[in-house]
């Protein structure tokens, strides 16, 4: 009976599959959809969110494809091109059988002063083939460069590129003129890595030497309190602060000085009612102090006087909930200034960094002292990139919380029971390397679209989710995730997830329903109750170049194998989910009838299965000193225990 319902299932795929699902490009015979029913691409969440603030146009693009159910919506013609380009496109949708684009014509479209591009009349959907684009003209989008224009006419055209410059292209020749950005690669993202990791090394070092300056005050003998020694010290020296406790309430720093104590044995203790110190001047430094004393007050919220701030711009309103609360120390408008070998006890934020580019802090220990749902903030960044190194964060909703903070790198800290060891929000082009979290809601997670971020070699446990993923362009690599619920959310999408240690988990990697956009390679994935949980969705292809993952040892494959199975492996499947456990799993995933129906599959996209497949499994484990150091550390704690 088995036997028979697998032919019948195979031949059923067998007849469907001889049905063409394609339609001709841009044809008239399929409608466009709302755009906001699309699934979309192209972005940064700050970019539209600056567009919708500002009433500004987006040329999008939207595409029906032969091996994807879905509609995919494009934020810009350049990102349409470049999902084109990826590697594994074809393979996960198929081939574009509509295509539909803006049409700027009859739309009153002019660019604003600062060259982006507003309509006063909705643009809507014509078919691709059936328009011209203005390239290479003065208009731009937020958060990004040039931008296409598209018009169903050319005299339309034509004007627009006489009044803005550019010049008028035929869609056909569209993807030969726009920018599509860089493919994704690991040597590209590695020299990113280190070109990152040598900005924060030149402005860690700038800021350490802060701590040279020559001493010109000493409080408690030329001035009785830290408020005079600042009145009393001139410019670019140290205001020695010997062993004792200092009170203060709210002070403030508005010159390029230097505080510096005799570590812990140097109190600085505020009132209890708000932020205790706060440096407010570039090139200002305090060093080898212990502060407490702060409010309680983690958040201002959305009220201001007692008023709802309705109008208030949306990025201003993140501002007063997360960096306008109280904190132990306050950088605003501090630029490449030091915060060093500090030890802080707070109930609401540590460090709080507003509009302070290139400012180091280094060495700092902040116990956020009530729990996750009453205390706030470790360290708070927002606006410019700050280098947060070698320090330690415990309790609190979040160890680093990031908000437009493009470029920051927080590296080599540890983090300890809170909700979120790093949470980064709005920020693009981080790096986040070397980390080490324990006992966290989540260790590392990445949201509101953001592009090009570096999440390296960091060490996650004992936590109910490692890393979750968002946005695109993005590095996610050599990272080390056990002992978990979850040990990667794969979100977001155009991004490179590679040389992972996975391991250990209840779940080792988890991917929602969003597009299938992710090159997800090399990765050690093994020992886990459940491999892989999967939304609704796509088949999802998680082989890039030829190299697959590892995922656990293949039966029947020995080491004169050329690095890879010669199967596919389906973790998320009812038969593969159970090959390294069940006895007998690996026989039937061998049987000829589940392999015919497997190929029948692979070949015809449109009756792939939901799920997650590896076309090429590796059969010895990409990182295999770091996952035998991993299961030792394991075996050792169980030894323990």
């Amino acid at each position: 009976m088995v036997g028979r319902g697998l032919v019948a299932v195979v031949a059923a795929v067998l007849v469907v599959s001889s049905v063409s699902l394609a339609v001709p490009v841009g044809s008239r015979d399929v409608d466009p959809a709302p755009f906001e029913d699309t699934l979309t691409l192209g972005l940064t969440d700050v970019a539209r969110q600056e567009a919708s603030e500002r009433g500004l146009s987006i040329p999008r693009v939207q595409a029906f494809y032969s091996g994807y159910e879905y509609v995919v919506g494009f934020n810009s013609i350049g990102a349409f091109f470049a999902e084109q380009h990826r590697t594994g496109h074809e393979r996960q949708f198929g081939r574009p059988v509509a295509v539909f684009v803006s049409d700027f014509a009859g739309a009153n479209v002019s660019l604003t002063p600062d060259g982006y591009l507003t309509a006063t009349r909705n643009a809507g959907f014509e078919p691709a083939n059936e328009t011209v684009v203005v390239v290479d003209s003065d208009a731009r989008l937020p958060d990004s460069g040039r931008v296409g224009v598209p018009f169903s006419e050319r005299s339309a055209a034509d004007a627009f590129a006489d009044r803005y410059g550019g010049r008028v292209v035929p869609w056909e020749e569209v993807g030969e003129h726009v920018d599509t950005g860089t493919p994704l690669s690991s040597e590209r993202f590695r020299s990113t890595v280190e070109n990152r990791s040598a900005w924060a090394d030149d402005a860690a070092a700038k800021a350490r030497a802060l701590r040279d300056r020559p001493t010109s005050v000493v409080v408690g003998d030329d001035a009785p309190t830290i408020e005079a020694a600042l009145d009393a010290a001139p410019a670019n020296t140290t205001i020695e602060l010997p062993p004792g406790t200092y009170r203060t309430d709210d002070l403030t720093v508005e010159k390029p000085l230097t505080i510096a104590g005799a570590g812990d044995e140097t109190r600085i203790t505020g009132s209890g009612n708000g932020t205790v110190l706060t440096l407010n001047a570039s090139r200002t430094a305090l060093v080898d102090v212990r502060v407490d004393g702060v409010g309680d007050v983690g958040s201002r919220r959305v009220t201001l006087n007692g008023s709802e701030l309705a109008d208030v711009p949306w990025s201003e309103n993140v501002e007063l909930a997360y960096g306008r609360g109280d904190a132990a120390i306050k950088l605003l408008d501090a630029d490449r200034s030091l915060v060093a070998g500090v030890h802080v006890e707070t109930p609401s934020s540590g460090v709080i960094s507003i509009a302070s580019a290139g400012a180091t802090v280094h060495n700092v220990d902040v116990n956020v002292t009530r729990n996750v749902d009453d205390g706030f903030m470790g360290l708070v960044a927002m606006y410019d990139p700050v280098v947060v190194e070698d320090s330690r964060f415990r309790g609190g909703r979040d160890g680093v919380y990031t908000h437009r903070a493009d470029g920051i790198v927080v590296r080599d800290n540890v983090f300890r029971e809170g909700r979120f060891g790093v949470h980064e929000m709005y920020t693009s082009a981080s790096l986040v390397r070397n980390n080490t979290m324990r006992d966290e809601h989540t260790g590392i997670i990445v949201m509101t679209r953001p592009t090009g971020n570096l999440v390296v070699e960091n060490d996650v446990r004992r936590s109910e989710v490692g890393l979750s993923t968002a946005g695109a362009d993005s590095y996610y690599a050599g990272n080390v995730l056990t002992d978990n619920g979850k040990g990667i959310n794969i979100l977001g999408y155009q991004s490179l997830i590679e040389r992972n240690t996975v391991t250990g988990n209840d779940v080792g990697l988890r991917t929602g329903s969003g597009l299938p956009t992710n090159l997800v390679t090399l990765n050690d994935v093994t020992r886990n109750d459940q491999t892989v949980e999967t939304g609704l969705g796509p088949l999802r292809v998680w082989t890039a170049d030829g190299a697959g993952n590892y995922w656990g040892p293949m039966p029947g494959t020995d080491d004169d194998s050329d690095g890879h199975y010669e199967r596919s492996f389906r973790p998320s499947s009812p038969v593969d989910a159970l090959l390294h456990d069940a006895p007998g799993a690996w026989t039937l995933a061998e049987s000829p009838a589940v392999e015919l129906i497997r190929n029948v599959q692979d070949s015809v996209p449109g009756l792939r299965t939901t799920g997650v497949v590896d076309t090429a499994p590796r059969v010895r484990p990409a990182r295999p000193d770091v996952l035998a150091a991993v299961h030792e550390d394991a075996n050792a704690t169980e030894v323990g225990t």
